[in-house]
């Protein structure tokens, strides 16, 4: 059991790392929420919770959701920057 929970964590991270990567080639954040789910997710494997893959998958979802909801507030843009956006896509 335990050296499938240790492949279970490398799974994960690498999934951490390349959406991370992706991430850098394609900024939105998007990709940087699912990396922050994929990277919290393994650090849970490495806990003795017994959680199944279901499980796992449904943490990692809830977890991206909720990095990418926190990264959007965080780098919302101001109202000015918004309104000069609108402006340029309307010219």
């Amino acid at each position: 059991m335990e050296t499938v929970l240790w492949h279970l964590w490398w799974v994960w991270l690498a999934a951490a790392l390349g959406l991370a990567i992706l991430e850098i080639l394609v900024p939105g954040f998007i990709f940087l929420g699912f990396a922050v789910g994929a990277a919290l997710v393994a650090l849970l494997v490495l806990l003795p919770l017994n959680l199944g893959l279901t499980a796992l998958l449904a943490l990692f979802a809830l977890l991206s959701l909720a990095a990418w909801v926190i990264l959007r507030r965080l780098f919302r843009a101001s109202d000015d920057q918004s309104r000069v956006i609108r402006e340029d896509i309307n010219k």
